[in-house]
């Protein structure tokens, strides 16, 4: 039996709106301590942060470290060519036109019926340069100019995992197409013990850029737990100082590897290609209660 697709209002909580979308049943939940934020949830897990009021505020620890990543793309304040692969609530899009103002965005979000009520219920600022298209992301990616992008940041999930055709190094050379020479590329992913999937990730991005990097929490780098690592890489030297000094001093602290250190944390694994690319693990059920 499928679910309506008319939204209703959850019960006991008059503000919040529960609505059926392509990928799920999607939720937006008031943040009771900012007056108009709200957390967007699909099929229960955490998608999206959004304070309309400050949409330079991240809440999510992976989201702060992105935008870590957006802050050091170029000079502050200078607009930039941005791509976001998975839209989600818009969080960063949002975020890059409020501390890049004049920066042109393109938004690739295949479910449609969810970029429908983020559109409705936490409309974009009229004055942000934000394109957004429903499509697959690497469909989308394809339609992006060459060397068009200062950045292309890779946020996708179906359900909780990241779909398989998006971690390999033919995805990866579909990225440097649309990169300007010295872009930036970034990407939110998510694994646990033992980290198969996160190690096979950095041995692709290294395959195909000069300079990758890796932020996480080191409870996560340690195999303690399931979580979220961002992936950065480029052909340039990164701001390794300034990125690290960010990274350490988040609420929940990161660890950044390069060099030496993020060879020896991939531990020999190979690169990933199209034909025996998987999706990423399923979270445990703990994850999201």
């Amino acid at each position: 039996m499928g679910r309506s697709r008319n939204p209703r209002r959850r019960q006991g909580t008059a503000q919040a709106v529960v609505e059926s979308v392509d990928g799920g049943l999607a939720e937006l939940v008031p943040d009771r301590d900012r007056p108009r934020a709200w957390t967007l949830l699909v099929d229960g897990a955490p998608q999206s942060h959004v304070d309309l009021d400050d949409p330079a505020f991240l809440s999510f620890e992976y989201q702060r470290r992105l935008g870590h990543v957006i802050d050091l793309a170029a000079p502050p304040g200078r607009p930039i060519h941005a791509v976001h692969l998975g839209g989600g609530a818009f969080t960063l899009a949002r975020y890059t036109a409020a501390t890049r103002p004049r920066s042109t965005q393109q938004v690739v979000e295949r479910d449609a019926q969810l970029v429908q009520l983020v559109r409705r219920e936490l409309p974009l600022d009229p004055n942000a340069r934000v394109r957004v298209r429903s499509a697959d992301a690497r469909e989308g990616l394809a339609k992006i100019p060459d060397g068009w992008a200062d950045l292309i940041i890779a946020d996708v999930f179906s359900g909780a995992r990241t779909p398989a055709h998006l971690t390999s190094t033919e995805f990866l050379d579909e990225v440097r197409r649309a990169l300007k020479p010295g872009g930036l590329y970034a990407a939110n992913l998510a694994d646990g013990p033992p980290l198969a999937h996160l190690r096979g990730q950095i041995a692709t991005a290294a395959a195909r850029f000069a300079e990758p990097a890796l932020v996480a929490d080191p409870t996560v780098l340690r195999g303690k737990r399931f979580g979220n690592a961002v992936l950065v890489a480029c052909d340039h030297p990164l701001p390794l100082a300034e990125l690290t000094r960010r990274a350490a001093s988040d609420p929940h602290p990161g660890r950044v590897l390069h060099g030496k250190d993020l060879v020896d944390f991939t531990g020999g694994a190979a690169p990933v290609t199209d034909a025996v690319a998987v999706a990423s693990p399923e979270p445990p059920a703990s994850v999201f209660r």
